[in-house]
């Protein structure tokens, strides 16, 4: 099989990488074991929040000078606000209908009530300009009965420490009850499979009317529209709603996931799901052939290669017990070699491992044995040199790093 372009790595970054591509009229692969971190977003796109020495950041354009000469971003050079553009316009272009700006973060809601800032945020949710939103309004919390990824009582909490006045319901629907004979069903993707279908989700509305009034907010988990937005923009039609992050599996996320899929697919790439790059073959600093598990001795050649396999989580790293590998390319990977300096005692420090990926040069091509290879790039989260979660800026480094490279390639 022979592509322009293998993409390795499904999630935001190889589907940003892939569509950006195709619209350039390249003929690219991507290659995806299944989930990715899209499936756990909490509705949000993280650009710039923190710098490394904690510095709060406001305006990313204004403040991304301050990041460390190791962070992804020094790389763009002058391109970061450009890119950062590109990156909405291009999930504009799927169809993901997102508010916010490059300019300024905004806050949105954490699947526990707490605010944090973002970038971008997607359009079920609402955004805003403070910590407090709610206070000293009057909040009605609604769950549906037995889900147990939305729990009303931190959030109820969260809000109330923030000067919001809450009660808690929940919502019973006959047609759910398959559902919350087991835990493990009772899950939002499996509750939206239901919600979606049109007299469930009147019933729904009559409901949740029947609870507002008296309320200024009505609180609701965000487990509508698992094909599309129609719903939830019905929904906030009718009632004056607020939709909340849940724990994983996200719907809105999954949405946006399959929205970049259908739209990479309708430019003419392919996605190969359930399939893992296993080994490759390198011949004088160029890869030329790939071998995926599905596929056994059948090669993918192309012209070049984009590795967007993620950090730990997805396996696109794996640490061993003194050192730490990338397993489909045997790529440097930047790390310390002291074991203590990984990780922090404290489960809420700044976890320098996360800091850890892929090294790679000026265009972000990787590194192996020290020189650069010339086809192979990398982009997302399995880069070096910064700390996605202290920092706010996964979403950020995923997208912007994907468009730099295929605009390079």
């Amino acid at each position: 099989m022979k592509f322009d372009t293998v993409i390795i790595g499904g999630g935001l970054s190889g589907l940003t990488c892939g569509v950006r591509l195709q619209k350039q009229g390249k003929r690219c692969v991507i290659v995806s074991a299944g989930q990715s971190a899209l499936h756990f977003s909490s509705g949000s796109f993280d650009l710039l929040n923190r710098l490394a020495d904690g510095t709060e950041v406001v305006s990313p354009v204004e403040q991304v000078s301050g990041v460390d000469k190791a962070h992804p971003y020094v790389k763009l050079g002058d391109k970061f606000a450009f890119y950062a553009a590109e990156a909405q316009k291009l999930m504009a272009d799927c169809g993901v209908q997102l508010q916010g700006s490059a300019d300024k973060n905004h806050y949105h809601f954490t699947p526990m009530g707490t605010m944090k800032p973002s970038w971008l945020t997607i359009s079920d949710f609402d955004c805003y300009d403070n910590v407090a939103p709610f206070k000293g309004k009057k909040v009605i919390l609604l769950n549906i009965s037995g889900f147990l990824d939305f729990n009303t009582k931190f959030i109820a909490d969260a809000l109330e420490t923030a000067g919001a006045s809450c009660m808690i319901k929940s919502i019973n629907l006959p047609e759910l009850n398959k559902l919350r004979v087991s835990p493990t069903e009772m899950r939002s993707t499996n509750i939206a499979k239901v919600i979606d279908k049109e007299e469930v989700f009147n019933k729904l509305v009559s409901v949740i009317i029947g609870f507002s009034d008296g309320f200024d907010v009505v609180a609701l988990p965000a487990v509508f529209g698992l094909a599309s937005d129609r719903l939830v923009k019905a929904l906030k039609g009718m009632v004056n709603i607020k939709l909340m992050p849940t724990m994983p599996p996200s719907v809105p996320g999954i949405r946006v996931q399959q929205q970049l899929r259908r739209e990479f697919e309708r430019l003419g790439g392919c996605y190969m799901l359930g399939d893992t790059v296993e080994k490759a073959e390198i011949e004088n600093g160029k890869v030329k052939k790939v071998y995926t598990t599905n596929h056994g001795n059948i090669g993918i050649t192309a012209d070049a290669y984009v590795l967007t396999t993620g950090s730990f989580f997805s396996n696109g790293l794996v640490a061993h017990s003194h050192d730490i590998i990338e397993p489909v390319f045997g790529a440097d990977v930047d790390f310390s070699e002291d074991r203590a300096d990984w990780f922090d005692a404290n489960f809420f420090g700044k976890q320098n491992y996360l800091t850890f990926g892929v090294a790679t040069d000026e265009k972000f091509r990787v590194k192996k044995n020290g020189k650069s290879l010339e086809n192979l790039y990398a982009a997302g989260s399995v880069l070096s040199g910064f700390n996605p979660i202290y920092e706010g800026c996964g979403a950020g480094v995923a997208m912007l790093t994907s468009l730099f490279v295929a605009d390079n390639l």
